[in-house]
């Protein structure tokens, strides 16, 4: 009788497997390709576009697909996933929020770190370019899996959108390598090839063009892995990297004075800005309205991601740290113990002694793109360079994000100016 019924049984299983195989891999097919969809009009042409862009074949990336599938069929549901002692964190900011300087702590932690600096930056460049602008649909479910990619040590679905396409899973043009102490550790260091030019090559050492497959081999040796990104606008699309049981993963929110921020956009991008300092020099006609949309939406996506984590969802509950810039300007030390205490991450002695180092600087080092701040100093600096005029703009269109995050409101330029009154309400804002 056990003969009778073991090969249904043993074929009903399989059946279960396979069908619950191929939903997986539709998933994947449909992340890959993009399909068009009524709520995604614009997808299949940035993925065509980009594989017509490289001479890409369809049987190429049925190749690619083909190797996803195997490591789909050789993974289970129900198998030991070695995610234990391994963290991965995900830094979420917008630009000018201070957050190259606090992705420096993780940077900086040792040889146990994985640490990426703005990797989306080419899918964001590759869409942008194919699209003649980025449609929020496409560019979040890209950007999703770029990272979760990324996270596993898997840098081929990056590797589709690097400009020039690697060769051999070699580049010279990753964003940003030398602001990554691993892509610049021996273990990636390739010979430097004579005559071959590398924008954003290593400082500390002499290497030629990144091996994509040595950064990979790596990266799976380490136990911490950290990644920078000022380009994810909501925390909601982010679901399925905390789903993912070969992930152990938390976020943490950076946030800043959304009058800080413009402030701080005005010298960094003066060009992207002119309209908005003409403006404030004696325009007599209404500031351009797409502009005002554009600041009041990026609070808004700023502000929704934040009411998301605070809610703390099940799938989040634990997974979600929001910190303001001001705090780290002003207790550097203390705000990162809580990062580290919250991610999960040893917080080194190399991490305290850079701390120490580089909040306490010099004004001739202190540049607008550099990481070193004598920090306190920057959390007033904005007060005295914004007009009056532009405040009460932001404060207009950034009304909610001000009070969700504990900034006050000026009501004058008097008070603008007046050292003796702090825009930053004492409020622990916690999930």
């Amino acid at each position: 009788m056990r003969i009778k019924y073991t090969i249904p049984i043993v074929f009903f299983v399989a059946l279960v497997i396979i069908e619950k195989e191929n939903r997986i891999i539709s998933r994947v097919s449909d992340k890959l390709n993009l399909k068009q969809t009524p709520q995604t009009p614009l997808q299949p042409g940035a993925f065509s576009r980009l594989a017509l862009k490289h001479n890409v074949s369809f049987p190429a990336l049925s190749k690619d697909f083909k190797v996803m599938k195997r490591r789909l069929e050789n993974y289970s549901e129900h198998q030991d996933v070695p995610t234990k002692g391994r963290k991965h964190v995900l830094l979420l900011a917008t630009t000018r929020t201070g957050s190259s300087f606090v992705g420096e702590f993780f940077n900086q932690q040792g040889d146990n770190m994985f640490y990426l600096f703005e990797p989306l930056w080419h899918v964001e460049k590759m869409l942008t370019l194919d699209t003649g602008g980025t449609n929020a649909t496409a560019s979040a479910k890209a950007y999703r899996d770029v990272l979760q990619q990324l996270f596993l040590c898997d840098f081929s679905l990056l590797e589709r959108f690097i400009d020039p396409l690697p060769v051999n899973h070699i580049t010279t043009s990753l964003f940003r390598r030398e602001s990554s102490s691993f892509l610049c550790e021996e273990s990636v260091c390739s010979p430097v090839v004579k005559g071959v030019f590398e924008r954003y090559r290593c400082k500390t050492r002499r290497c030629g063009p990144l091996n994509l497959t040595m950064a990979s081999e790596s990266c799976l040796k380490k136990d911490h892995k950290v990644i920078k990104s000022v380009r994810v606008r909501q925390l909601e699309n982010l679901r399925p990297l905390v789903e993912d049981p070969r992930l152990d993963i938390r976020f943490i929110q950076l946030v800043r004075d959304p009058r800080a921020v413009l402030a701080s956009r005005m010298v960094a991008f003066a060009a992207k800005y002119k309209s908005w300092k003409e403006w404030a020099l004696g325009g007599d006609g209404p500031l351009n309205e797409d502009e005002v949309k554009k600041l009041k939406g990026n609070c808004d996506n700023i502000r929704m991601s934040a009411e998301v984590g605070l809610r703390q969802p099940p799938w989040l509950r634990g997974r979600y740290m929001l910190v303001r810039y001001e705090d780290i300007a002003r207790f550097p030390m203390r705000k990162a113990t809580e990062m580290f205490r919250f991610s999960g991450i040893p917080f080194t002695p190399q991490v305290k002694a850079w701390i120490l180092k580089n909040t306490q600087v010099s004004k001739e080092i202190s540049g607008v793109y550099s990481t070193q701040k004598k920090s306190a100093e920057q959390v007033e600096k904005w007060r005295f360079s914004l007009p009056f005029k532009i405040a009460q703009v932001v404060q207009r269109a950034c009304g909610p994000t001000l009070k969700l995050f504990g900034y006050k409101f000026v009501s004058s330029e008097k008070m603008l100016t007046d050292k003796s009154i702090s825009l930053i309400e004492d409020k622990v804002i916690r999930a």
